[in-house]
């Protein structure tokens, strides 16, 4: 079960923690829907390359990464969104668009939204499309240590 590694590393550390069971969802706002989960507190995982170096970005669910604003956010001086080719041999124990946001665990940063650190809980994948948790945020941060910045912008759903 690809979640073990991930329960293993928050029981080691004592934290406590939901898992929510779901039929497969493949995108976050099909997991927040699900779960019933609010998409602004869904917690979607998106991958990119800062300056050529792999790192992960953590946002809501119902938002898209803007890369001016990530880019400024991080000083970089290119940032780009990463191939499933470039990403999916680093999570090997994860299906592949279900990884939780603990870079930390795979060798790279972290970077989240501001509006998520203000949530006194986050949810998200937990390595399948079926697993998703439940925990404190000041657990998450304690643990991943993320770099805070505003790079995310409302998704808009709606066509004109």
């Amino acid at each position: 079960m690809p979640v073990e590694k991930l329960k293993k590393f928050l029981d080691e550390h004592n934290i406590k923690y939901v898992i929510i069971k779901h039929s497969p969802a493949f995108t976050a706002q099909e997991v927040a829907g699900l779960a019933h989960v609010p998409g602004k507190e869904m917690a979607k995982t998106v991958l990119v390359l800062v300056d050529g170096k792999m790192a992960m970005t953590v946002l809501p669910a119902d938002n898209k990464v803007d890369f001016a604003l990530l880019k400024k956010a991080t000083g970089a001086k290119e940032v780009l969104l990463a191939t499933e080719e470039e990403f999916k041999y680093r999570f090997p124990d994860c299906e592949v668009g279900a990884m939780p946001p603990f870079g930390n665990l795979y060798g790279m940063d972290v970077w989240i939204e501001k509006s998520l650190t203000k949530d006194e809980e986050i949810f998200f994948n937990a390595c399948s499309h079926k697993d998703l948790i439940k925990m404190q945020y000041k657990d998450f941060e304690t643990l991943v240590q993320p770099k805070i910045g505003s790079f995310a912008l409302k998704r808009n759903y709606h066509l004109v």
